[in-house]
C-alpha cells in the first residue's frame, strides 16, 4: 500500500496543531506548521504517483487502498476507500501544488491581521477535505468532503466575523450551496436505490453495462441531480450568486478557494460521474447550455465591474462555465484541462490582486488606482502573463485549454463556438480594462499607509509585495506562460477520456485568438489611449450600462420572489401559527392546566390540623366505600 491517507492527513494535523495551539506559538512556527504539513502532502502526492508509474505510463486503472467498513446495512456496504487514477492524480497535484504556493502567499499578506493562527487552521482544514473529496472512493465520501470544504469556505468567507458584510456573504454562500448540495443529496439516493452501491468502480461497471437511455429517465434524473449539485459548488446559473460576494474574505481564500481549488469540484464530479451522464439522452446537453448561458452571462457583468476581486471573481464564474461547456460537449479531458491552465492564471490573477490592494493599503475599487506600474513592477509583469493566459494569447496556458474547448463546441453546435468566441472576446476586454485601470495613467488612490518612498509631497507611495508574496506570483506567471507544456493533460488523460479523432479546422482557433486579441486591443484604446470614452459611452447607453453596472438586479430579483416571501411567510405561518399558536399554545395550555389543578389542591394545604384530620377520614370513608363496592358488600 501507498498509503495514501497520509495525503489528506497530514493537512488535517496542521490544522490541529495551530488550531489548539496557534494562540500559544509565534507566527513562524503557524508558518512552518501550516505550510509544511500541505508541502508533505504534495511531496507525498509525487512519491506516490511517481510509485504508481503515473509519469512513466502506468496508471491506467485506477489504484485502491481500503482501510476499512464504514457503512454495513444488507447488502450495501460502504467502506473507506481512497483510490487515485490519472483523473485524481490531476486534481492532487492542482489542490496540493498550488494550495501549497498560496499558504506561502498568505504568511505575507495576512503578516499583519488578526486571528493569524485561526487563518491558517482553517486553510489546512480545508486542504483536509478538499484531498477527502478528490481521493474518495465513492460517492458517498465524495460528498462528505464535498460538505466540508462548504464548511470552510464558510468560515473562511466570514473570517471577518466583526464585519457585517463578511458574515452576510458567509451566510449566503452556506445557504446557496446547501440548496446545491440537497439535489447532490437526493442523487446519492437514487444512486444507492438504482445500484445498490456508492462505489464508484461498481456503479461505473454496472451503468457502463446498460444502454444509453432513449428517454428521460433513471440517469437522466441521477445525472440532473448532479449537476444541481455542481451548480452550487461551481457557482453556474442559477446559483452562481454566491461567488461574487464571496470576495469578502482574505485574498487567498478567493485565490485558493473559489479560483483554483472548491470552485472547480463541480467539474471534478460531473468529469468522474462521466459514465452517468453519457447514458443519459439529454443530461449532457443541458451541462453545456448552462455552462455556456453563465460564461456568457457571467462576462458580460465583469465588463462594468469596478471592485477588482468582483472582476475576476465574475471571470471565475465564466471560467468555471467554459468547462462545463467542454463537459457538455462531451471534451470530458479539454473541461479539465481547462480546470489545471485556470488554476494557474485564476490563482495568480487573485494574489496579484491581492498584492496590488496590499500596495494601494487595502483599496480595492479600480477607479482609485493607476500608474502602479512604477511601484510595483514585479507585480505588473506576473499579472501580465495572466492576463494575457486568460485573453488567449497565442502559445500561453489558457489559449490551449480554452481552444481545444471552442474546437468542441464547434463540432458539437457551431452556435456555441460563436457564442464562446464573443465570450472570450469580453473575457480579454475586462481582464485587459483591470490591468490598465490599475498599471497605467497616474496613481488615483489615497498615500498609502505603508508606503516604502514618498512623493514630492511627503506622501507615502504604493510598494511593491514583500518576497513571501511576489515568489508565488513568479512560480505561478511561469506555469501560466508555459504550464500546458509540461503538463499535456488531454493525452495524460487518454485512458480515461479517449482523445477525439480528426483535426478541427484551422481557422477556428485563429477567429478565438482574433476575439482575444481584439478585446485587449480595445481595453487598451478605452483606458489608456482615449481614457474619457467609457464614461462617454456609459451615459450614452446609460440604460444597458446601469444593468449590466448592477449585476441585471438578480440578487434583488431573488430578494423580492425568494428570499423576502421565505421569510415574511416564515414569520406569518411558521412562526405566528405553527410556534406561536400551535405549539406554545399546547405548552402553554398544559401549564395553565396543571396551575389550575394546583389551584384546587392547594385548598388541601391549609395548615390546619383540624382540616388534615376531616380530609384523612372523608379519604378513609371514601377507601372503605370503594373497597365496598368492589367487594359486593355495599
Amino acid at each position: 500500500m501507498h498509503q495514501l491517507w497520509l495525503i489528506p492527513v497530514l493537512p488535517l494535523l496542521g490544522f490541529v496543531a495551530n488550531g489548539l495551539l496557534g494562540r500559544r506559538l509565534s507566527k513562524p512556527v503557524v508558518n512552518v506548521i501550516a505550510c509544511g504539513s500541505v508541502l508533505l502532502s504534495f511531496l507525498w502526492v509525487l512519491k506516490a504517483l511517481i510509485a504508481l508509474g503515473t509519469f512513466s505510463g502506468g496508471l491506467h486503472e485506477a489504484y485502491k487502498e481500503h482501510y476499512f467498513t464504514w457503512i454495513q446495512s444488507g447488502a450495501l456496504n460502504i467502506g473507506v476507500d481512497f483510490a487515485v487514477d490519472r483523473l485524481t492524480a490531476v486534481m492532487l497535484m492542482i489542490v496540493t501544488g498550488i494550495g501549497f504556493l498560496i499558504h506561502v502567499y498568505a504568511t505575507g499578506y495576512m503578516a499583519h491581521e488578526g486571528g493569524y493562527y485561526r487563518f491558517f487552521a482553517y486553510l489546512n482544514l480545508f486542504m483536509f477535505f478538499m484531498l477527502v473529496l478528490v481521493l474518495g472512493g465513492n460517492f458517498l465520501l465524495l460528498f462528505i468532503g464535498w460538505e466540508g470544504v462548504g464548511l470552510c469556505s464558510y468560515l473562511l468567507i466570514g473570517f471577518y466575523f466583526l464585519e457585517k458584510f463578511a458574515t452576510d456573504a458567509a451566510n449566503k454562500a452556506f445557504i446557496v450551496n446547501r440548496i446545491g448540495d440537497f439535489g447532490f443529496s437526493l442523487a446519492v439516493f437514487l444512486v444507492v436505490i438504482h445500484f445498490g452501491t456508492l462505489d464508484f468502480a461498481a456503479v461505473f461497471e454496472k451503468v457502463n453495462a446498460m444502454p444509453v437511455e432513449s428517454a428521460a429517465g433513471w440517469m437522466t434524473a441521477i445525472a440532473l441531480l448532479l449537476l444541481v449539485g455542481a451548480t452550487g459548488k461551481s457557482a453556474q446559473i442559477p446559483l452562481y450568486v454566491w461567488l461574487p460576494d464571496a470576495m469578502a474574505g482574505p485574498t487567498p481564500v478567493s485565490a485558493l478557494i473559489h479560483a483554483a481549488t472548491m470552485v472547480t469540484a463541480g467539474v471534478y464530479m460531473v468529469a468522474r460521474s462521466a459514465p452517468i451522464f453519457l447514458h443519459s439522452a439529454h443530461a449532457l446537453e443541458i451541462v453545456a447550455v448552462v455552462g455556456l448561458a453563465t460564461a456568457f452571462f457571467a462576462a458580460t457583468i465583469g465588463l462594468a465591474q469596478t471592485d477588482i476581486k468582483k472582476v475576476y471573481a465574475y471571470s471565475t464564474v465564466s471560467q468555471l462555465g467554459y468547462m462545463f461547456v467542454g463537459l457538455g460537449v462531451g471534451a470530458f479531458s479539454a473541461g479539465i484541462f481547462h480546470v489545471m491552465t485556470h488554476a494557474f492564471f485564476k490563482a495568480l490573477l487573485f494574489l496579484g490582486a491581492g498584492s496590488v490592494i496590499h500596495a494601494c493599503s487595502g483599496e480595492q475599487d479600480m477607479r482609485f488606482m493607476g500608474g502602479l506600474r512604477k511601484y510595483t513592477p514585479i507585480t505588473m509583469y506576473t499579472l501580465a502573463a495572466a492576463t494575457l493566459a486568460i485573453a488567449g494569447f497565442p502559445g500561453l496556458s489558457g489559449a490551449a485549454s480554452k481552444d481545444l474547448i471552442l474546437e468542441a463546441a464547434y463540432e458539437h453546435s457551431p452556435w456555441m463556438y460563436w457564442v464562446g468566441v464573443i465570450t472570450a472576446g469580453m473575457t480579454a476586454f475586462y481582464v485587459g480594462r483591470a490591468f490598465c485601470m490599475t498599471f497605467f495613467g497616474e496613481y488615483r488612490g489615497k498615500p498609502a499607509a505603508h508606503g516604502h518612498g514618498h512623493d514630492d509631497h511627503g506622501h507615502g507611495t504604493p510598494h511593491e509585495s514583500p518576497a513571501s508574496m511576489w515568489i508565488p506570483l513568479v512560480v505561478l506567471a511561469v506555469l501560466s506562460v508555459v504550464g500546458q507544456r509540461f503538463f499535456p493533460i488531454p493525452t495524460f488523460l487518454e485512458p480515461i477520456f479517449p482523445l477525439h479523432e480528426g483535426e478541427p479546422e484551422a481557422w477556428l482557433e485563429y477567429v478565438a485568438t482574433a476575439f482575444g486579441l481584439g478585446g485587449l486591443a480595445l481595453a487598451y484604446l478605452f483606458y489608456v489611449v482615449s481614457p474619457g470614452l467609457p464614461e462617454a459611452l456609459a451615459k450614452t447607453f446609460r440604460g444597458p450600462y446601469r444593468w449590466v453596472y448592477n449585476k441585471y438586479f438578480v440578487d434583488e430579483f431573488y430578494d423580492s420572489v425568494v428570499i423576502s416571501p421565505t421569510i415574511d411567510g416564515s414569520r406569518a405561518l411558521l412562526w405566528r401559527v405553527v410556534d406561536a399558536g400551535g405549539i406554545d399554545g399546547v405548552v402553554n395550555g398544559i401549564g395553565k392546566t396543571a396551575s389550575g389543578v394546583g389551584a384546587i389542591l392547594k385548598r388541601m394545604q391549609s395548615g390546619s390540623i383540624r382540616s388534615y384530620a376531616a380530609w384523612v377520614v372523608l379519604g378513609s370513608i371514601a377507601v372503605v366505600a370503594y373497597i365496598g363496592f368492589r367487594g359486593g358488600v355495599l
